[in-house]
């Protein structure tokens, strides 16, 4: 397993933190998910096997945010 935060643009509210943790458990290989709403920070602990950093951030792209790191 390993671990990644990303820091993302545009959330703002509860409802920012499930789309994103949804986003995200969805993929195969995420095991857990942790949103820093204060922060703008995405926690991630996933399998590199399994999937991408790209298809990460493509997820978080998809709900409407702005991955920036």
């Amino acid at each position: 397993m390993k671990d990644l935060t990303l820091t993302v643009q545009g959330m703002s509210c509860g409802h920012c933190v499930s789309s994103v943790e949804g986003a995200l458990n969805e993929l195969d290989g995420v095991s857990e998910v942790n949103v820093n709403l204060g922060e703008g920070k995405v926690d991630v602990k996933f399998d590199e096997s399994k999937v991408t950093v790209d298809q990460m951030k493509e997820a978080i792209d998809d709900q409407g945010y702005d991955v920036v790191a």
